[in-house]
């Protein structure tokens, strides 16, 4: 399993706060910017165009960090993979990348569910704009498998994801900006998934599976990174 640095419950929400504020701050900045313009303005089509798409981008990102980061219930809560693809299609309806998603449907734990839709940020995080990911949920029962592609030139996988997956960071280098990734590994190894990173020259594959039958955690390119 991957080595992750130990961080303290509180340190975990607080960064995992922090991450969520930044995420919804731009959407929610625009909200306030279009009403604004509408004060001075009033019946502006582009100022309440600026408005209700600000909106949409703000109920999606939070519908997503409600399932992505949040309790979901209790500890042995189960969440509807059905659920999770639609959240997933709402949040990249406003993102750089378009989205595919295959696989059957079924209610999963919770930490599945969330595993899927974290290492689908880092994997749009590591393409340009107009390109795209896919989900490709191979198997959910009795154990998950599941593979994230995300394609497109040049590729740019996060440096806080690859120091994290070949378990060179520290507690001290776990910031806001790293501690979404920190996290997807953590549901991993909560879960006893392993996760491994194959990088081409215009695609990269997560691809997630069993940890006691699969090898140990790598990071393979076969192309520049």
């Amino acid at each position: 399993m991957t080595n992750l640095p130990a961080l303290s419950a509180p340190d975990l929400a607080a960064l995992l706060a922090s991450r969520l504020c930044h995420d919804i701050i731009s959407p929610v900045g625009a909200i306030q910017s279009g009403l604004e313009l509408l004060d001075d303005m009033p019946d502006d089509p582009e100022s309440m165009a600026l408005v209700r798409s600000s909106t949409k981008s703000a109920v999606a990102k939070l519908q997503f960090a409600r399932i992505a980061y949040g309790a979901s219930g209790s500890s042995t809560a189960q969440i509807d993979m059905g659920d999770a693809k639609t959240v997933a299609e709402g949040l990249m309806s406003f993102e750089k990348a378009s989205l595919q998603w295959t696989g059957e449907r079924a209610y999963v734990p919770k930490n599945i569910a969330k595993l899927v839709l974290n290492l689908l940020v880092v994997a749009n995080a590591s393409v340009p704009r107009g390109r795209e990911v896919e989900v490709t949920i191979e198997q959910l029962e009795p154990v998950a498998r599941f593979t994230i592609a995300a394609r497109g030139k040049p590729l740019r996988v996060p440096a806080k994801f690859r120091e994290l997956l070949a378990g060179d960071a520290t507690p001290d280098s776990i910031d806001a900006h790293g501690i979404q990734p920190y996290y997807a590994l953590l549901l991993a190894r909560e879960a006893g998934l392993t996760v491994s990173l194959e990088q081409g020259e215009e695609s990269v594959l997560f691809r997630v599976e069993p940890a006691a039958q699969a090898a140990e955690p790598s990071l393979e390119t076969d192309g520049p990174r």
